[in-house]
């Protein structure tokens, strides 16, 4: 079998795993044209990168094209690493549901002009100009040479799309003025006001919020601030210009906790397993922005391990009895902040992530839970506390 058809081949597989999961947004039937018509190996570099456990190992098309494509079309949830920076990924193609789900946020219709900040390899914004129409899309990507690369790439395809170089986070309008949609493919904490100001009152701006999520902003009427909900569990790659954020793992925990002993240690009288509830991880995600959490099997059993990515961290794991036991240790009691989130999600009455949103205004960015207006709020960012 040829190349050609063997990657036809993965294309209707995805088609059809993308069915049978539930990833084709039903408000949104142009994305499967589009995904047809713009599959997402017409944008892949030939190098690959690939986990195997210790390091990224690289997948060249030209050697191993049967691996390239398995990496390329892992699965709907699957994204790929097209690049390494320090010897972490730095740019990829994302996982297609992901992809599906933020264009359908968007709401694209045609004719409305967009602006997709975070180019990577060009898909996105190729996606976005299959909807909104020829030089109706402009994208922006801070590395040179990706901007080059996928310039062309949009070019071989056909497409009017003004790729750009520059820094879409700290940069202001685009050339020809107020958007309608601004699409964001990497994470930020905090909403750039620049960007809030580039969308026309009304128009909606989706972005991955820092670690976990994305969200969907409504303008105002008045451009006087931007809200709107939370519309799943993204994760993607940080903004190269902003704070970097904590990595993850247990290479990042074992950086930051060294070789210091628990500073205090208690039993607990909650099953640490409820922490595998990502509504709930999504909540302490909210309260606790810097808190990095993930599991770890042991000899022991399963530990749940936290630090802030500074000096802080926390360890859940059974004790002798089973008890499971706290220890924690640094300038803060991280595990205690994250135990009184998980107290106060379930006094909220176990809210699902859908049940969140994020306020943007030009002084103060903020969470908040049920109602925008009543509901409990949580900062974001180091700017000022929402008003009551």
């Amino acid at each position: 079998m040829g190349e050609h058809e063997d990657l036809a081949g993965r294309r209707t597989r995805l088609a059809a795993e993308m069915e049978r999961c539930g990833a084709w947004p039903a408000d949104s039937p142009w994305l499967r044209e589009a995904f047809a018509a713009l599959p997402r190996d017409r944008f892949a570099p030939d190098r690959l990168w690939r986990w195997d456990g210790w390091a990224y190992v690289p997948l060249d098309r030209a050697v191993d094209p049967g691996g390239w494509a398995d990496e390329l079309y892992g699965g709907v949830h699957s994204a790929a690493v097209t690049q390494l920076t320090g010897g972490l990924p730095s740019s990829s193609l994302s996982a297609p549901s992901v992809v599906a789900d933020m264009l359908d946020s968007l709401r694209l219709e045609p004719g409305h002009r967009v602006w997709d900040v975070g180019t990577g390899q060009g898909w996105t914004a190729a996606l976005a100009a299959w909807r909104a129409g020829p030089g109706r899309v402009v994208t922006t990507e801070v590395d040179e040479h990706l901007a080059a690369l996928a310039r062309a790439r949009l070019s071989d395809a056909g497409l009017d799309v003004e790729a750009v170089t520059g820094n879409g986070t700290g940069g202001g309008l685009p050339r020809g003025g107020p958007v309608d949609r601004l699409h964001a493919t990497y994470a930020v904490e905090t909403v750039p006001w620049s960007w809030v100001a580039a969308v026309r009152p009304g128009g909606r701006i989706v972005y991955p919020w820092g670690r976990l999520g994305h969200v969907a902003l409504t303008v105002a009427d008045d451009g006087s601030s931007a809200r709107g909900w939370v519309q799943g569990l993204a994760q993607f790659m940080g903004d190269r210009t902003g704070p970097a954020q904590p990595s993850t793992g247990p290479a990042a925990y074992a950086r930051v906790r060294a070789d210091a002993e628990p500073e205090a240690r208690r039993a607990l009288d909650r099953d640490p397993a409820g922490l595998e509830d990502w509504h709930l991880r999504f909540a302490l995600r909210v309260a606790v922005p810097d808190a990095v959490l993930f599991t770890e099997q042991r000899e022991d059993g399963q530990a749940v391990l936290v630090h802030d990515g500074d000096r802080s961290w926390a360890e859940i794991r059974p004790g002798a009895d089973g008890t499971p036991l706290l220890s924690q240790g640094g300038p803060r009691l991280i595990g205690d902040e994250v135990l009184t989130a998980w107290s106060q999600w379930e006094d909220l009455g176990r809210p699902d992530l859908y049940d969140y949103g994020v306020t943007v205004t030009p002084d103060a960015q903020w969470a908040w839970q049920g109602d925008p207006d009543t509901g409990p709020r949580w900062p974001i960012g180091t700017g000022p506390e929402p008003a009551d």
